[in-house]
């Protein structure tokens, strides 16, 4: 029953998160809310540096004078609009800025735990069923290690999954991080779509990644796990793997509907040749089980000839079979440890490959996080020194694929790759470099 005017009046002293919260309420809060002489003057203060901010009060009759043109000429809500582009866009260039630091070790950003900070950045998923109805699980248990964040989500209510069409992974920020005040979780928030699974004929269309007495593993790319509870069809949990090359942008700058897609690569004009191959790359690999680390390590100086290549892939020799100096012990044993609120597990011979693979100018060529699960070999080891059966373990995706074999060492109770090999699709160095492999 209150006058439009007495309102606006007291609309004009809450801040801009208030603002947008309090034109949720109803219609009239909204069409109120969104009146520009309000929001104008929230525009103009957002161009004066903080230690200037208190002379705006002598400025502001001034302010709002000048801005009664822009006030009458713009269509209610002009304003509200140009104060969220505009803090948004100064919000991503500093959180953009803090990832330009690169750790020479591994070649990625090294400030990814202040940006996400600073960004407020949390992640959910959507479960969406075949009639329509969305549900959104949030609060996960988050999990870094060097090159990638580890994503749990599990509950109690989850839809049954039979009924459940698409799972979408998005990361969430709040609308105006800017804001003095501490951060409201039930505030306007902006959603950057990562990543859309289809949930249908999950057991069939997915890949088993193993299981244990109470849950079964499928993998979807990119990175996604989905625990299924044994003899019930019903989701126990979803983790997700997030490798850090291009985890802010994918994660802040995509919209809700659209992910985002980074810039073409821009190649540098070298010595490159078809006829010469790729040379001086980097690769790091993490093999680790959510929880725990079981191998980190770096390989320098990695090259493909020319009769390296075939059947569209260009092949880069990690670890030689007949080269014992350069093959590497696994500390523990593999396993995906996973949990509910009621529950936990480790489900055995699967694990987590984070790889890392950076081209001749150290620039990330081809990286993912994704769990892989191993299979026993038929053939036997072949090997003097090393007498046990033999795993493999194999990872596909656009880009390339990734073969490894280990040995188990009965005696020591332990695993040792004795080969890794990259095949990088010729498809993808083409685009890259602009060459015809």
């Amino acid at each position: 029953s209150m006058p439009s005017e007495t309102l606006l009046k007291i609309f004009s002293y809450l801040d801009a998160v208030s603002l947008l919260s309090v034109g949720c309420v109803n219609k009239r809060f909204y069409e109120l809310a969104n009146d520009n002489g309000i929001w104008l003057k929230h525009y103009s203060s957002s161009l004066h540096p903080k230690w200037t901010i208190w002379k705006m009060k002598t400025k502001q009759t001034e302010t709002v004078s000048l801005g009664c043109a822009a006030v009458c000429d713009k269509k209610p809500g002009y304003w509200k609009k140009e104060y969220i582009f505009k803090q948004t866009s100064a919000f991503k260039t500093r959180v953009m800025r803090l990832v330009k630091f690169l750790d020479p070790y591994t070649g990625l950003p090294c400030k990814n735990k202040e940006a996400m900070k600073v960004s407020g950045l949390s992640w959910i998923i959507v479960l969406k069923d075949k009639n329509g109805k969305e549900h959104v699980v949030e609060k996960p248990n988050l999990s870094f290690k060097d090159t990638s964040v580890t994503i749990l989500w599990y509950g109690t209510d989850w839809p049954h999954l039979d009924i459940l069409s698409t799972l979408k992974l998005f990361g969430v920020t709040p609308l105006l991080p800017d804001q003095s005040r501490p951060r409201n979780k039930n505030g306007p928030r902006r959603f950057s779509l990562i990543a859309e699974y289809h949930l249908a004929n999950l057991t069939e269309s997915s890949v088993a990644v193993g299981a244990d007495e109470l849950v079964q593993l499928f993998s979807l790319s990119p990175g996604l796990l989905v625990g299924i509870w044994k003899g019930k069809n019903e989701v126990a949990f979803v983790m997700a793997s997030l490798h850090y090359n291009q985890l802010l942008e994918r994660s802040i700058l995509g919209s809700p509907t659209v992910p985002y897609s980074p810039p073409p690569n821009k190649p540098l004009l070298d010595d490159i040749d078809s006829e010469y191959g790729l040379h001086d790359y980097s690769l790091h690999l993490d093999l680790h089980g959510r929880n725990c680390m079981y191998l980190c390590g770096s390989f320098k100086c990695l090259f493909c000839r020319k009769r390296d290549i075939e059947n569209g892939y260009l092949r880069l020799r990690v670890v030689n079979l007949k080269d014992n100096r350069k093959h590497l012990p696994i500390i523990g044993t593999f396993g995906i440890c996973w949990e509910t609120d009621v529950f936990k597990g480790n489900v055995k011979d699967c694990f987590v490959m984070d790889l890392t693979l950076l081209d001749e100018t150290g620039k990330p060529f081809w990286c993912f996080s994704a769990p892989v699960h191993m299979e026993l070999s038929a053939k036997s080891s072949g090997l003097y020194d090393y007498m046990g059966h033999i795993y493999t373990a194999d990872y596909a995706d656009s880009e390339g694929k990734v073969c490894v074999e280990f040995v188990w060492l009965e005696e020591t109770k332990e695993y040792i790759i004795v080969s890794l090999v990259l095949y990088v699709s010729t498809k993808k160095v083409n685009s890259w470099y602009g060459t015809n492999y």
